[in-house]
């Protein structure tokens, strides 16, 4: 049985990923931070599909927390395969009025979560694992308001490209996801409806994109069909950019 740990897995993507998994067989660590109750559902979800899931509460920001993320999953089913670090923060905001809390959470949450995750799937997951990360398409839209997010996630990107160069001999693939804008309570938040709408217009499709829709590339990073993909960006954004 092949094992994955998805940071971030009771909401949004992360929850769509996690049931993506499940439903091709893999056992599921539904990480949390904060809602037992959510990640409760999606464990519920899973297990009624008739998968396995466990859900571990970890802030991916303290390395300790991360380390008990990981004892848990092998305490539990014996090993880790892959890893989906999808935990992230997104507040949009100019430069000139950016906090320096607000500096800090973002690269708390989004470069030191990832790299706390990384470090330990690197020294955990099995042989010919994978490892995802999570990027974003505001990269290449260079929209105002995302300079510090935008900041988080190109170091996602440098991560990512190194880090598979080191795992290689293991067989472990490392790449990442860069979802344009989706449907989810974290990209609707405070967002009037005038904005959404224009954002959906401006990709080809006419539409946001749909959890699920990343939670299959996420799947498919994860099989073996991906085993020749490493050190990779995949920007699923139904041609936004």
């Amino acid at each position: 049985m092949q094992v994955a740990i998805v940071t971030g897995g009771s909401r949004g993507i992360g929850r769509a990923a996690s049931v993506a998994l499940a439903r091709r067989g893999f056992a599921v660590v539904v990480n949390y931070a904060g809602s037992a109750d959510d990640a409760a559902v999606v464990v519920s979800q899973i297990e009624t599909i008739g998968g396995e899931a466990i859900a571990i509460k970890a802030d991916v920001a303290s390395a300790e927390q991360v380390k008990a993320l990981f004892d848990g999953a092998q305490q539990q089913f014996g090993g880790i395969d892959v890893l989906v670090a999808c935990a992230g923060v997104m507040t949009p905001s100019p430069l000139a009025k950016v906090t320096d809390e607000d500096f800090d959470r973002h690269f708390t949450v989004n470069v030191r979560g990832t790299f706390n995750a990384f470090r330990e799937a690197a020294n955990r997951v099995r042989d010919n694992g994978r490892l995802i990360g999570f990027s974003s398409t505001t990269l290449a839209l260079n929209a105002p308001g995302y300079s510090i997010y935008n900041a988080t996630k190109g170091a996602v990107e440098g991560m990512v490209r190194v880090v598979a160069k080191e795992l290689g001999g293991r067989g472990i693939t490392v790449n990442a996801a860069a979802p344009g804008p989706v449907e989810t309570e974290l990209f609707l938040r405070d967002k009037p409806q005038e904005l959404v709408d224009r954002m959906a217009s401006m990709a080809p499709l006419n539409r946001l994109g749909q959890p699920d829709d990343i939670a299959e590339v996420v799947a498919f990073l994860a099989s073996r069909e991906a085993g020749w993909v490493n050190g990779q960006v995949l920007r699923a954004n139904g041609g936004i950019a």
